[in-house]
């Protein structure tokens, strides 16, 4: 795929010389070399490899191929030894780029200094989006992170600086918009530390979610290892229409194959249907697929990409897509492992939720499902933007609806949010009058950023514990997440249903069939929403946020404060003993869903995101503790008192008692925070044993040389008691494909065995005994 024809100069100059809006990595031909843009003149990059690669790989399967396939394959460290088989073994892969967000980027970085490593191997990029707390408006809440996160800031940009990373800094926008706007292209394999990188998909691209050790393994120019993954096929056929909209294509897809049907799988968007949906639109389908679990989703290239990469100022980048389409479309007579067809003429809108993304309703069933459920029917607020639905199409689409109500002179009953995706976004809608009608409508434009989303929002309105409803364009809704207030309902859909119900303020509004009340009385329905894909004129880029690394950075210094209680350097995690881990105590048998939120809360604890002890304390504090249906209240069997659960933990490492979690299905879905493998492992943790993991958390416990670890029967998740201590043993024959056991020894003096599964594979067996990948990864340094 892409290979950088450069030497010295690949790292400094893929990344851009200070331009907003062409800092792109990009597939070129080798037989028309295309500079990449006025900013990266000596950058030039080619589809060669992926074509040499894909052609070898066909020949071996001899097959036709998917377009995930396609991308994926073509990214081997080694096309023609590399054992290929869905959903069994794992391929090694040479992403083409990294991009990480400020939360996650702190220990990704961090774990990078500690390898010791002069400078990083592939391009990449710090994104400041997630520590701007949503609280007035834009320029005041950005003012005031700036501010409240200096110290963090100014360890991105000097760590960026000395590594070689680019540095978006903050109110530059969110990582997936800026991504899209200028990374993302037809063909590119780009990891990035959020859960929500594969937005990019949108524009034919893999992009993946993964932990920042996973990161740190592509910036060290290590191959990067993947399951292979099983590829879901969505045909679509008809074309959007009306209320319609491309987030209706995702909620429906997540109420079929719900929070973990997808996982071990790229979902691929093909048939006639997707030419009816534009580029920003594919991107929030690929965005949400994150919430069925999904490795990635992607589409195939085609006009509306090819128009979007104009726009954002690639036009060479597109004529080359042209020249290469074969390679950015799936193989006909391919083979899917699963098929979902969806009509989109027949697709209706959608609304998801409360308390989980699947949970998937007609907008037309809502208002009486929510009577019948007992949620709140006022909707106290209205949210539209985020980095799944912030496209000038989104925002337009949405003012489309606002002017309509303005000139019957009504404004919103519910409170009413926007964020803009990115300064360019921002910039254009205010250009272009879309911000002035929704500020009119009753909206609080907020800073280019996160915000409410991940849980950055300093919310007054209600008081904790007060039930009540909110309606989102977001991706997900999980208990508490956007405004730590478990009693808050929250539902996610398009931005044009949100706008429409908070214009209504209530869910029992149906927009394509219920009229609404003028002041003066007249009754009146909206009309469906409208809105230009794109702007006619050009994007206007706004502020220049970007910082370039200098071309030499080796004699630059990262300091961090002993004494700060935001950022701590790394220590090592101890090795392993070479014995099997006898008598470690259940710390928590979780109850039903334990999400990343539920493990490792964001919100108010993404400040402490670069210093692990700190941010420790957040250890499993929203998970359901199975003993009492408590949360943050568990046993301490050394004491016999009830505790919070890190201080639970801290009391065992103290002690020198080694612990283990016990969970249910899906176990750490959601974020890609791998803090939520970090703290366990910090703490005392060994092992995690539950019905079934998420696929980046599972990875994350590996890097962090925990045992991330399955049972056999699923039903022996009933015979662990929270007073038990377990050993697990085999771990001197540890190997790839065989199951280890486990002795539950309860209180009562009795013991019973089971069977333990795992997903390790060699390398990941030597990170587990070296203590971690960062430390097997000095290990073969020396």
């Amino acid at each position: 795929m892409a290979t950088y024809c450069l030497t010295v100069a690949r790292l400094q100059l893929a990344l851009g010389q200070g331009a907003r809006r062409f800092h792109v990595a990009a597939a070129l031909n080798a037989k028309a070399k295309v500079t990449m843009s006025r900013f990266e003149p000596n950058t030039s990059v080619n589809y060669d490899k992926l074509r040499s690669n894909i052609d070898i790989v066909s020949k071996r399967l001899n097959r036709p191929l998917t377009l995930s396939e396609k991308i994926v394959y073509g990214h081997l460290d080694d096309p023609v030894g590399q054992e290929i088989v869905r959903g069994r073994t794992y391929l090694r892969l040479r992403p083409d780029r990294v991009a990480m967000q400020d939360a996650t980027a702190q220990m990704a970085m961090l774990q990078f200094i500690s390898s010791g490593l002069p400078k990083v191997a592939v391009p990449s990029t710090i994104h400041c989006d997630h520590l701007i707390e949503a609280q007035i408006g834009g320029a005041q809440d950005l003012q005031r992170a700036k501010e409240m996160n200096q110290e963090v800031y100014n360890f991105l940009a000097s760590a960026g600086a000395k590594y070689g990373v680019g540095f978006w800094k903050p109110g530059s926008g969110i990582i997936h918009q800026i991504i899209l706007e200028n990374y993302a292209y037809p063909g590119v394999m780009l990891i990035g530390t959020d859960s929500h990188t594969p937005n990019g998909g949108g524009l034919g691209s893999i992009c993946i979610g993964v932990g920042g050790a996973d990161a740190v393994d592509v910036m060290a120019g290590i191959p990067w290892e993947l399951k292979c993954p099983n590829v879901i096929g969505v045909k679509l056929t008809g074309a959007l229409s009306g209320w319609t909209s491309p987030k209706d294509v995702i909620l429906k897809v997540a109420g079929i194959l719900t929070v973990k049907g997808g996982t071990g799988a790229i979902v691929e968007y093909h048939g006639p249907g997707v030419d009816s949906i534009s580029c920003t639109g594919m991107a929030t389908i690929c965005n949400m697929g994150a919430e069925i679990g999904a490795t990635t989703s992607v589409f195939p290239y085609n006009h509306r990409m090819k128009t979007y990469l104009e726009k954002t100022g690639r036009g060479e980048i597109a004529a080359l897509s042209n020249e290469n389409e074969d390679l950015l479309v799936p193989d006909s007579g391919c083979h899917y492992d699963q098929i979902i067809e969806i009509n989109l003429s027949e697709l209706k809108p959608h609304i998801n939720g409360p308390f989980t993304p699947d949970l998937a309703h007609p907008v037309s069933d809502i208002g009486s499902v929510a009577e019948k459920n007992g949620w709140p029917l006022e909707i106290k607020v209205g949210l539209i933007g985020s980095c799944t639905n912030s496209s000038y199409e989104d925002m337009g689409r949405a003012a489309s609806l606002a002017k309509q109500a303005l000139d019957k002179g009504l404004k919103c009953k519910a409170q009413f949010t926007v964020t803009p995706g990115s300064e360019q976004i921002r910039a254009t809608i205010e250009r272009d009058g879309y911000a002035k009608v929704l500020r009119d409508v009753g909206g609080v434009v907020l800073a280019n950023a996160c915000g409410p989303c991940i849980g950055q929002w300093d919310r007054r309105d209600v008081k904790k514990g007060e039930k009540n409803t909110i309606v989102t364009s977001f991706n997900r809704n999980f208990t508490a997440r956007n405004d730590a207030n478990p009693a808050t309902h929250a539902f996610v859909t398009s931005p044009e249903i949100v706008t429409a119900l908070a214009i209504a303020g209530t869910l029992k509004f149906n927009p394509e069939t219920d009229f609404l009340t003028a002041p003066n009385g007249e009754k009146f329905k909206l009309l469906p929403p409208t809105g230009d894909e794109l702007p006619a004129r050009d994007f206007d880029p706004g502020q220049d946020t970007y910082q370039h690394p200098p071309p030499e950075g080796s004699g630059l210094k990262v300091e961090v404060n002993p004494q700060s209680n935001r950022l701590q350097l790394l220590e090592p995690f101890d090795k392993w003993s070479g014995n099997d881990l006898e008598d470690l105590q259940v710390l928590i048998k979780v109850k039903g869903k334990c999400t990343t939120d539920h493990i490792s809360a964001a919100g108010p604890w993404l400040k402490f995101r670069g210093h692990l002890d700190n941010i420790s304390n957040n250890l499993l504090i929203g998970a359901v503790n199975i003993e009492n249906d408590a949360v943050n209240k568990i046993r301490n069997l050394l004491t016999g008192e009830f505790g919070g659960v890190p201080d639970v933990a801290r009391h065992y490492k103290k002690n020198n008692v080694s612990w283990v979690v016990v969970g249910d299905e899906n176990y750490g879905e959601g974020s890609s925070r791998e803090h939520a493998a970090l703290e366990p492992r910090h703490l005392g943790g060994r092992a995690i044993i539950v019905k079934s993991f998420a696929r980046i958390h599972e990875t994350n416990l590996k890097k962090q040389g925990l045992l991330p670890l399955t049972f056999n029967n699923p039903a022996d998740y009933d015979k662990i008691r929270p007073d038990d201590k377990l050993s697990i043993v085999g771990l001197k024959s540890f190997a790839p494909g065989k199951p280890l056991k486990a002795v539950i020894k309860h209180i009562d003096g009795s013991s019973e065995t089971i069977e333990l599964n795992h997903t390790f594979n060699e390398t990941q067996i030597e990170w587990f005994k070296a203590g971690s990948a960062l430390n097997r990864m000095k290990e073969l340094q020396k």
